[in-house]
Formats: C-alpha cells, structure tokens, sequence
C-alpha cells in the first residue's frame, strides 16, 4: 500500500507542476507579454531557460515541505503518508480552479496552508485519541515558522504595490512616454542599475540553494558582494550607454527580456519547492521505513536532518515546467488577466465595478485633488508634460504597456524577493509580482476612466488570495481525514474524484474561452498572442 502511495505521489507532482507553472507563469511573463518586448517564442525561450536553470538552484527550498510546517519527530511514518496525500490532491484541485477561470493566486500559500491543514487534522486525531488537550496540538505545529511564512506572505502585498507605484512615478518623471530622447542621455545609468539589481537578485536568490556550489565558493560572494555590485554596475553602465549612443540597439527590450529570464529561474528556484518538495519528503520516509523493518509506527525524527535532491529529479521537473509553459492554454488566460488589468488606456473590461470598488476610486480621487492643491504651478505642468500620452508607438505594436513600465515591474519585483530573501523573509512570488504590475498601472494613470473595473478586478484577485489559504487548510484537512479513517479505499476515491474534477474544469475553461472570444474582450486578444 505505501509503495503505491509513493507513486501516486510522483504521479501527483507531475501534475502539480502543470497546474502551477500554468498559474505562476504570470509572474515572469506578464511584462515581457504586456511590453511586446519579443515575439512568443521568443519570450517563451527565454523564459524556458530561466526555468532549467532555476531547477537546478531549488535543492536548498526543499525542506520546508519536511519541516518548515509541522515537527516530523511528532508523527508516525503512516501519519506522514496521510498528509503528503492529502497536500497533493488538494493542491492540484486548488491551482486547477483558480487556473480554469484565469485568477493568478499563489502556489506558496496554497502548500503552506494545506501543509498546516492536514498536519492540525492528525495532530488532533493524535491528541483526542491520547486523551490529552487541545492546546498540546501546538507541539505539533512549527507555529513561529508558519506564522513568519503567513505574515511576511501578506505584508508583500502592501509594499509591493507601494514601491511599484513610487518606482513607476519615479521612472516616468525621468524618461516621460516619449523616453526615446532621454534615454540616450539616461540609458546607460538606468540599464546599469537594472541589470546591476537583476545580478544581485540572481547571486542572492540563485547560488544559495544550488545544488552544485560549494560553500567555500557562496562564503567569497557573501564577503564579496559589495564590490562585485559596484563593478557589475560600472560595466553594465558603459556597455548600455555604448549601445544607445552607436547603435539602435532597444536596451529596454534586452533589460526586460533578461528580467524575464531571471524572474523565471526564481520562480523555478523558489516555487519548485511547491510542487516537488512533498513527493520527495514522501519518498525519504518511505526509504526510512523501508530501512527500519517496516516499522509503520515509527516517528519520522529522519526528516528533520537535511536532504540533497537528486540533480536528475530537479532537471525532470524542470524539463517538465518548460513543457507545460509551451504548451498549457491554461497559463494563457491567467496572464491575459493580469496583463488586461494593467494595460493602458481604456477598452472592454472583463470584471465588473462594484460598490466597494467605486467607494475607493472616489476615496482615492479626493485625495488627489486636495494633494494637488498645494503642489506649484509649475511642478504641475513638468508633471503633465511627462505624462503626455503618445499617439501612436511603432515599436509597442499593440503593446498594453510600454517597455519603460515593464522594466520597473521586473526591476522593482526582483529587488523585493532579493531583499526578503537576503533577510530571511518569507513571500510569494506570485504576490510580490502581481502587486507591483498593479502600482506601476496606478502610477502611469493606465486604470483611467476605467479605475472602477480595474479596482474591481484587483479586489476580487486580493480575495482569492485570502481565501485560498482557508480553502487550503480546510479541504487538506478533510482529505487527510478520509485517507486516515479509510486507508487505501479513500486514496483512490479521491484520485477518481481528482480526475473527474480535471476533465470537468478542462470543459469549462474551453467553454469561458469560447466566451470571452465571442465578447471580443481585450484579453481574449492578449490570450492569442500569448
């Protein structure tokens, strides 16, 4: 029996990775899709690499799936099996709703819940079976770690859409719409500071976790990065400033297009996690049991140690995420939400304004007028001269935002994970990544006469976000309850269940897209193109 729960649990990671790369393309797509920085298959051979290459550094996130939730010496090698199932199944339930219906959320908070859900559930089982208090439940629970993980999640969401929105004004004081001029005065500067903070994004995200670099070498960069950003900075600003003086060489297109590599090999190195580190764990218990004489009662202390994971599962599951970006119409209609929510200008909007969202555009635009009051006659008009649409850009062909815009929200998003990760400080990707792009919309004046549709969109995507954690814990926690009481009858109840599910939500996603086509909405366009 534990022999096919470990292959079911591969077979479910296999799975997982789809329905997760499908929701958490977005995050490293949506500026280069938005921006036009590329053709698609340009834009997807960047990003697959990103990803191969990610794979590679995530050995290091793997243990939070074996420890950063719950205390593995407290359970039995039989209660394990239960809550690996029970985190899988509704995992790949969760992402495939969300995915169905295009609504980016996040892979992070899903198996951070789902881990504690069905952790609590047999804790309590535990408990209530020793006769003992619900208060020892906690002694089962990592509860410091869960609750730095849940509070560093959702404090992301604020700073990022606060320094999105700073960062985007910032930038288009600088460079205005019609940036061409000023970025041969400016380009060598601003493509040396982004590629200087895309580096050390990479250095601070990537060789922590890699699985082939040595100690001695991550000790020389930590002591050693200082200087290595100074004089990565000095020759990234020559290199862009030669190429905007002598050549017609778009360096925005390459700062984006390089951004997109390394936004995509952080979600590969951070999130990968997500999808294969409870398989693995699954299969280190079984190893342990397996070496113990079969011992289904033996606490599982072994997962508490650390763990190597093999470089081949890493590059599967790599090779299996770049599959998935090419292919899965799923990832389309999750990255023509966010991108129609933050182009410009006005069009068809897919959601529909309400009274929460009217309540806070008249909030917001109160505001802004009395701010306005006391600011100068003349730092008005610099102000209206740099926002000055154009009328036409024959390098955006149909972009939904320029490249300016894309930059900042692949700079900005980078340096944030850098910062939290430098500092030990737990987010989402996906969360960091969406906030950002919907700062940098509010600050470029994209949301217009449109702020009503767009605020209601990002409130009913903030909601899904708040409620996958409790979807999350509740239904991992009714599924590790099944497995437990029901055993291998249960498993296969809920795998039939996960099928059907699959096919259903399969039907209903080609029917929403048939839909939306019909509207002729913006999206819809944005989904062709992706």
């Amino acid at each position: 029996m534990y022999l096919f729960f470990v292959v079911a649990l591969f077979a479910l990671a296999i799975t997982d990775l789809v329905v997760g790369v499908s929701n958490d393309a977005v995050n490293f797509l949506n500026s280069a899709v938005g921006s036009r920085a590329g053709s698609r298959r340009l834009i997807l051979m960047v990003a697959a690499l990103g990803i191969l290459a990610g794979a590679l550094f995530s050995t290091g996130m793997m243990e939070v799936a074996r420890k950063g939730i719950f205390n593995p010496q407290m359970f039995t090698f039989a209660e394990v099996m239960v809550i690996f199932l029970a985190v899988m199944l509704t995992d790949i339930l969760l992402l495939d709703l969300f995915n169905t219906f295009g609504m980016p959320t996040s892979t992070t908070v899903s198996i951070v819940f789902e881990l504690l859900g069905a952790a609590v559930i047999l804790a309590l089982i535990k408990v209530v079976a020793a006769g003992g208090s619900f208060g020892a439940v906690v002694d089962y629970i990592n509860s410091s770690r869960a609750i730095l993980i849940v509070s560093g999640i959702f404090l992301s969401i604020i700073v990022a859409f606060s320094v999105g929105a700073i960062g985007q004004y910032i930038s288009r004081m600088v460079f205005s719409f019609h940036y061409e001029k000023r970025l041969k005065r400016f380009g060598g500067l601003w493509g040396g500071t982004a590629l200087t903070i895309l580096g050390y994004f990479l250095l601070i995200k990537g060789l922590k976790g890699a699985a082939f670099v040595t100690a001695g070498f991550l000790a020389w960069v930590n002591n050693h990065t200082f200087p290595l950003l100074v004089i990565s900075f000095i020759i990234w600003t020559i290199i862009f400033q030669l190429l905007v003086t002598f050549t017609r060489v778009n360096i925005l297109k390459t700062i984006v297009l390089i951004g997109t590599f390394t936004l995509a090999m952080a979600f590969a190195s951070n999130d990968l996690v997500n999808f294969i580190g409870v398989p693995i764990a699954g299969f280190a218990s079984f190893r342990a049991w397996n070496d113990a004489g079969h011992n289904v009662d033996m606490l599982m202390t072994s997962l508490s140690g650390p763990v190597k994971t093999p470089v081949v599962l890493l590059s599967l599951a790599g090779l299996i995420m770049v599959i998935t970006l090419w292919r899965s119409k799923k990832a389309r209609t999750v990255t023509a939400t966010e991108v129609n929510l933050s182009r410009q200008g006005s069009g068809r909007e897919r959601f529909k304004p309400n009274g929460f969202s009217t309540l806070i555009v008249q909030l917001f635009s109160t505001l802004h007028q009395r701010f306005f009051r006391l600011v100068p006659v003349k730092l008005k008009l610099a102000i209206a001269r740099n926002y000055r649409p154009r009328k036409a850009n024959p390098e955006a062909g149909g972009a939904a935002f320029d490249l300016v815009r894309a930059s900042v929200n692949l700079t900005i998003a980078s340096v944030l994970i850098a910062i939290a990760t430098l500092n030990k400080l737990p987010l989402s990707t996906t969360y960091v990544s969406f906030m950002v792009a919907m700062g940098t919309s509010l600050a470029d004046r994209a949301w217009g006469g449109s702020a009503e549709y767009r605020v209601a969109g990002v409130v009913q995507v903030v909601t899904g976000w708040l409620l996958t954690g409790a979807i999350a814990f509740a239904v991992a926690a009714l599924f590790a309850g099944i497995i437990f009481y029901t055993g291998m009858t249960g498993v296969l109840f809920l795998l039939i269940l996960l099928v059907v599910v699959i096919y259903v939500s399969n039907r209903k996603h080609a029917q929403v897209i048939i839909v939306q086509a019909q509207k002729k909405q913006p999206d819809v366009g944005e989904l062709s193109e992706v």
